[in-house]
């Protein structure tokens, strides 16, 4: 599909949830691994809404809350804190902040990750609406945020199990958000042919 220019700006809220790196134990990868591929993928000029946060339930409530309502950020993508260990409550905050939930996306992360790693069934990632936004639970590592968001591709880059964001901007329309367009060559978006 091509765009019409312009094209609108995308208000995408991006949350790296971890204890040390908020406290600076190490450096966050979270944050710069979403800005990266989000900038290559999209066409639409982005405005990005960063916070670096501690595995706190509270605080992750409050900050989507935020991005959200405030913000009126149209994706929100959190990256951390989805596994089984008692301080992983990303998914639990998610869940407490939703209006409905996509449980596709919690099950296309998994499909995607299981081609790497059998751990990938620990894994609590969710997908949810708060009103006209979708907030999607990713991993913590940079190489598994792509591969969540990109697919699996074989040896000749052919598709073998699409990424969750081929399925954003078409969720993104109908939930009453603004038309995003992606460059193919990173990440075709899928729209119904009508």
């Amino acid at each position: 599909m091509n765009p019409s220019l312009p094209l609108p700006t995308i208000q995408i809220g991006i949350v790296s949830i971890s204890d040390r790196a908020s406290a600076g134990v190490y450096p966050d990868e979270g944050l710069p691994a979403l800005r990266d591929w989000l900038s290559s993928a999209l066409q639409n000029p982005i405005e990005f809404h960063a916070h670096l946060i501690a595995d706190e339930q509270a605080l992750i409530e409050a900050t989507l809350i935020e991005l959200c309502d405030v913000h009126n950020c149209a994706l929100v993508l959190t990256t951390g804190g989805t596994g089984p260990a008692p301080r992983d409550v990303t998914p639990d905050a998610t869940l407490a902040v939703a209006h409905r939930v996509m449980p596709g996306f919690g099950e296309q992360m998994r499909q995607i990750s299981l081609h790497y790693v059998p751990t990938a069934i620990l894994s609590r990632q969710v997908g949810v609406l708060r009103g006209h936004s979708l907030i999607l639970n990713l991993p913590g590592r940079p190489k598994a945020i792509v591969e969540t968001l990109a697919g699996v591709r074989d040896a000749n880059n052919q598709v073998l199990v699409h990424g969750i964001f081929a399925s954003v901007p078409y969720c993104v329309e109908l939930i009453g958000g603004p038309m995003m367009f992606t460059h193919d060559a990173i990440c075709k978006a899928h729209r119904p042919k009508s």
